[in-house]
């Protein structure tokens, strides 16, 4: 293969990536814990876009189980992105022959 071939490939790749990453930044990732009493909603980006948390589970003396379930729901909301976010990019740098994890 020579080296124009390969670089027109790779400008072609981040173009994709680019176009990728800026659809999973529109996408919304929920993840409900503490049965239902918080869910938090965060982006393919990692940010937090909402959070809500039912009146019932908070508790004044307890302010640390709250915490808890709540920090607990953001991380699983930003995990589920950066999952399909990976998958996406397996998808997109298959056909190269890469080893898995040596995307661009």
């Amino acid at each position: 293969m020579n080296i124009a071939k390969m670089m027109k490939q790779a400008q072609q790749m981040q173009k994709k990536m680019g176009e990728m990453q800026a659809e999973l930044a529109t996408k919304e990732f929920e993840a409900s814990v503490g049965g239902g009493k918080v869910v938090v909603v965060a982006n393919g980006a990692g940010e937090v876009n909402s959070i809500k948390i039912d009146p019932a589970v908070v508790d004044p003396d307890d302010g640390e189980m709250l915490e808890d379930v709540v920090l607990s729901g953001g991380k699983q909301a930003i995990e589920q992105g950066k999952a399909e976010s990976s998958e996406e990019m397996s998808k997109l740098t298959a056909g190269l022959g890469l080893p898995p994890g040596m995307g661009f």
